[in-house]
């Protein structure tokens, strides 16, 4: 979706619940001395500043990594992403999935990110200069069905669209039955908001039949200022890192306490 920017909601909860998983099952997979590969559906700039105007103006990620910071500590694999991206960015500076997963990873891994908007695109790659990175200005789920199995094998895939296209909730458990056919290795992690409404789960229903082994996890918070329909967020994930869920388990309480009004 093209009139879709993810600065004017980094660092919020939806973020903090995403970014933190994903730091923590890179980190799992990069203990073991395989390479591996990232593959991501809708990466977006990669960085962005928390002081800025868009992030400023929604407020969102005071009411999120402002509040969660000291859910973790200093050794979680989260800190040491958000410590890394603020000594070579700054303090305000937030890392978008794509710079979540470039400071996991090791020489030996390969990552490809595909994003469709062309400003997010441009920004995406001087974020990604020096880098070892295949960016492609590409539809994501094409690329997801297009790239797979990928080389080395082993390997994460995060897909994670803006929801604005109300048809994603039908082609997307569509398309992971597909990816996971092909790349039956794969981990598989699929992030969706909760709304009002929750137009998610009839998807999730169809994802939990045809994926029953999965992890599905889902954490609930108040809407970040009036008017904002986001009353959650939920990860779906196929082949789950061992110790993942209980990693998840551990963020569910933490949630549940942030107070019922932002």
């Amino acid at each position: 979706m093209l009139s879709y920017q993810h600065g004017f909601h980094a660092g919020n909860l939806a973020d903090v619940h995403k970014h933190a998983l994903l730091a923590w099952a890179l980190a799992y997979m990069t203990a073991k001395d395989k390479p591996l590969s990232y593959i991501e559906t809708h990466a977006g700039r990669g960085l962005y500043r928390l002081d800025d105007a868009m992030a400023l103006k929604t407020g969102e990620a005071a009411q999120g990594i402002g509040r969660a910071e000291g859910w973790f500590d200093a050794d979680h694999p989260y800190t040491r992403v958000l410590t890394a991206v603020r000594a070579a960015h700054g303090g305000m500076a937030y890392p978008g999935s794509p710079l979540v997963a470039a400071m996991s990873l090791r020489a030996t891994d390969r990552m490809r990110l595909a994003e469709l908007h062309p400003q997010e695109v441009a920004a995406l790659r001087e974020t990604f200069a020096g880098h070892d990175a295949v960016i492609e200005q590409r539809d994501g789920l094409e690329m997801a069905l297009a790239t797979v199995p990928p080389t080395p094998r082993r390997g994460l895939m995060l897909i994670d669209p803006s929801w604005e296209v109300k048809a994603d909730y039908e082609t997307i458990p569509k398309l992971l039955v597909q990816v996971a056919r092909r790349w039956p290795v794969g981990v598989l992690m699929l992030w969706y908001p909760i709304l009002e409404g929750a137009p998610h789960a009839p998807m999730l229903r169809t994802l939990m039949a045809a994926f029953p082994d999965a992890l599905s996890h889902a954490v609930r918070f108040a809407p970040a200022r009036p008017g904002h329909r986001m009353t959650g967020s939920g990860l779906f994930i196929v082949n789950p890192p061992y110790g993942l869920a209980q990693e998840a388990a551990r963020l569910s309480p933490l949630f549940a306490a942030l107070p019922a009004q932002s």
